[in-house]
């Protein structure tokens, strides 16, 4: 073989699709309190249901203004979800997102619940950074995120990637019931305006010059995204798929272990 031929054939290896194998195989969750998705490597986007587990006659939910108060539960609901979705007698590597408040808490509970699939490795990774990879952000650069949920509202400023500051409101698209979509933006502007104010550096401004990055199904009401372009005083861009961006981004993680498997045991978590 030539020393081109083994070049190349090195280079194959290196780049060969993911296999469904021991090794290969890869789960990126989003679990939030309204709907969970999973997308699983080699297949995509599996799942993208109500987050709800069915311990005895009733529904309960397990999740719940993005804080997971039934792990137990939490843990039967990916059971039944996945456990018949995944290869048999595979170890999986899960990435899973992670609100940025409360994180820790959420992260330990989350890990927990996901030991049911019996991962190899569990990573997490912030819900505003995976936005950003889902929508191929330029994350060299100030990046104010505003993820709109069904229950929770976050604003996330990014800097090299990094979470620099973030605030939530317990608000989100199931509350326009009972509030307007206007309350909704007002809050978000509540929040950009206590960055603005505590941020002694230009970031804020920056990452506001440039345009917030709108995610979440908040992001597919006209009517929010219009009463919020005013509200910010600022351009306005809504990532593609808006309430499957946080779940595709921990995917665009994933699928980078991926090309780096021997990193996969030893990969920190995102967080």
């Amino acid at each position: 073989m030539t020393q081109r031929s083994r070049a190349a054939a090195s280079a194959a290896t290196r780049h060969r699709p993911w296999p469904l194998g021991r090794q290969g195989c890869g789960v990126a969750l989003d679990m939030g309190s309204a709907r969970t998705r999973a997308w699983v490597a080699g297949r995509g986007l599996v799942i993208d249901v109500p987050t709800v587990t069915f311990p005895g006659a009733g529904a309960v939910y397990p999740i719940q203004r993005g804080t997971i108060i039934d792990t137990e539960g939490t843990a039967r609901m990916l059971e039944r979800l996945l456990g018949h979705r995944l290869p048999r007698f595979t170890r999986p590597l899960v990435v899973v997102t992670a609100p940025v408040l409360d994180g820790v808490a959420y992260r330990n509970e989350a890990r927990t619940a996901v030991e049911v699939l019996r991962p190899r490795g569990v990573l997490t990774i912030p819900s505003a950074r995976a936005v950003a990879l889902a929508a191929g952000a330029d994350l060299s650069r100030p990046l104010l995120v505003v993820d709109i949920g069904a229950h929770l509202t976050e604003v996330v400023l990014l800097s090299e990637g990094a979470v620099v500051d973030a605030r939530r409101t317990a608000l989100g698209t199931t509350d326009l019931d009972t509030a307007s979509p206007l309350q909704i933006c007002d809050a978000v502007a509540t929040m950009v305006t206590a960055m603005l104010r505590q941020d002694r550096t230009s970031l804020t401004i920056d990452a506001l010059r440039r345009g917030a990055l709108l995610a979440g199904g908040g992001a597919l009401r006209p009517e929010i995204t219009y009463h919020l372009t005013g509200r910010l005083h600022a351009p306005l861009r809504a990532v593609a798929a808006p309430h499957t961006a946080a779940v595709r981004g921990a995917a665009t993680l994933l699928r980078s272990v991926r090309d780096h498997p021997s990193e996969t045991d030893s990969a920190p978590s995102e967080s």
